[in-house]
C-alpha cells in the first residue's frame, strides 16, 4: 500500500466522533433515535444467527419494494458509509477519474482517495442556491472520468436536486461511458414530495441511501446500494472483504422497521416540521447569516457573513455549551451546518444559544 493510501482518514469523521458532543448537539445530522421499545419487539421476534447468504432475503425484498426495484438490483451494507465504499469500489480501479461535487461530504472525497482515484470537482455555487448545474459538470468532466459523485439532498446545504438536472448529466456521463453514484440518503427526509430513487432515471445510475438520517435508526446499519445486477453482484463479492455478512439480529430489525414505516416516517415528519419552523424564524432574524433554505431535511447551511465561521463554532460550543459542524470539513469556512432532527426541546435551546453566541461575537469586533 502507498504511503498517500495508507494515511487516508475521514479529518470530519474523527472530529464528529472525538470532539462534537455537547449539551446542546446541533452538529448531528440525523433524526433522534427511535426508542427500541417503539419497535414493540419481542425477544422471540430475534435471532442471533441466519442464513449468511448473499443478503438476507426477507431484507432485500422489502429493500426492493420500498425503491420499487428487482431484487437483484438490491445490495445490503452496514449504512450508507459502506454503501458508498462498495459502489465506488465496484466501478473504480487505481488511477481512474472521478469527479466530485464541491462542496461535498468530505468521507466520499476520502474513500475515492483511498481506492486509488484521482479526484477531479466541479462547483455547487453559492450565487446559484447551490444546485447541480450540468454545464459546470460537462466543464470538468474529461474522457478518464468513470464515476460522477453526487449527493441530494445535498450534504452539507440540504438543496434538493431536481430529477431534469440528474437527467442532464447521466447523458454526460453515458456519452463517456461513465456512471453517476448518487448518494441519497438525505433525500428520504422528503416527507411531503413524492420522489423516486435517481436509479430509475438510467442505466448508468448508482443509489445508495440507508434508514439512518430520516427515521433515527442509525443503530440498525441498514444501508443499500441500487444498481444494475452485473454491479450489484459484484458488490456483493467485494463486501466479502469487508462486511462478509450482515449482523442477523440487525437484519431481522431491520425487517420489523421497515414494515413499521409509515409510523416511523410519521415521528420523524412531526419532529422535522417543528423543528424546521424553529430554524427558518432564527435565520430570518439574522442579517449576520446567509442561508439557501432547503425544501426539507435535516440540515441547513448558513454563511456568517462577517468572516470565516471557526472562532463562532468555537465560542459557540465552549461558551454556550453548543454544537455545530465547522464549515471546513466541507471546504467552505464562511459556513456551518446545522442539524435539527434532535428532541424538539433542546433544538429549540441549542437555536437560542447560536443566537446569543452570534450576538456575542458580533460585539466582540
Amino acid at each position: 500500500m502507498s504511503p498517500q493510501r495508507r494515511d487516508v482518514r475521514s479529518v470530519y469523521m474523527e472530529w464528529a466522533k472525538l470532539r462534537s458532543a455537547s449539551r446542546y448537539n446541533l452538529a448531528a445530522s440525523d433524526l433522534s433515535q427511535l426508542p427500541l421499545a417503539d419497535l414493540h419487539i419481542r425477544i422471540e421476534d430475534l435471532e442471533l444467527t441466519g442464513p449468511g447468504a448473499y443478503g438476507f432475503e426477507p431484507l432485500i425484498q422489502r429493500l426492493a419494494s420500498k425503491a420499487g426495484v428487482p431484487v437483484e438490483c438490491v445490495v445490503h451494507a452496514q449504512g450508507a458509509s459502506m454503501a458508498n465504499h462498495l459502489a465506488m469500489a465496484a466501478l473504480l480501479e487505481p488511477g481512474d477519474e472521478v469527479l466530485v461535487e464541491e462542496p461535498t461530504y468530505e468521507a466520499l472525497l476520502a474513500a475515492a482517495q483511498y481506492l486509488g482515484a484521482k479526484i477531479r470537482r466541479f462547483p455547487r455555487r453559492l450565487e446559484n442556491g447551490f444546485q447541480l448545474d450540468p454545464r459546470e459538470v460537462e466543464r470538468a468532466i474529461s474522457p478518464r472520468t468513470r464515476v460522477i459523485v453526487l449527493t441530494n439532498l445535498h450534504n452539507p446545504t440540504g438543496v434538493r436536486t431536481l430529477d431534469a438536472a440528474l437527467k442532464l448529466v447521466g447523458e454526460i456521463a453515458r456519452s463517456l461511458g461513465a456512471h453517476v453514484h448518487v448518494d441519497e440518503v438525505y433525500l428520504e427526509a422528503c416527507f411531503d414530495s413524492p420522489w423516486k430513487s435517481a436509479f430509475h432515471l438510467g442505466s448508468n445510475f448508482i443509489a445508495t441511501s440507508s434508514l439512518t438520517k430520516a427515521y433515527g435508526l442509525s443503530g440498525l446499519r441498514c444501508g443499500w446500494v441500487l444498481a444494475a445486477p452485473p454491479l450489484a453482484q459484484r458488490m456483493w463479492r467485494l463486501n466479502d472483504l469487508f462486511g462478509v455478512v450482515a449482523p442477523h439480529a440487525a437484519e431481522l430489525l431491520s425487517v420489523i422497521a421497515l414494515d413499521h414505516l409509515a409510523q416511523i416516517t410519521a415521528r420523524a415528519k412531526h419532529i422535522l416540521t417543528t423543528n424546521r419552523v424553529l430554524l427558518k424564524k432564527l435565520l430570518d432574524s439574522r442579517k449576520d447569516l446567509l442561508t439557501i433554505w432547503p425544501e426539507a431535511g435535516t440540515v441547513a447551511f448558513p454563511q456568517l457573513t462577517t468572516g470565516p465561521a471557526e472562532a463562532f463554532c468555537q465560542l459557540l460550543r465552549e461558551k454556550y455549551e453548543t454544537s455545530v459542524v465547522p464549515g471546513r470539513f466541507f471546504e467552505a469556512p464562511d459556513h456551518f451546518r446545522i442539524g435539527i432532527g434532535g428532541e424538539t426541546e433542546n433544538v429549540r435551546e441549542g437555536l437560542s444559544r447560536v443566537a446569543a453566541a452570534l450576538d456575542d461575537l458580533a460585539s466582540k469586533r
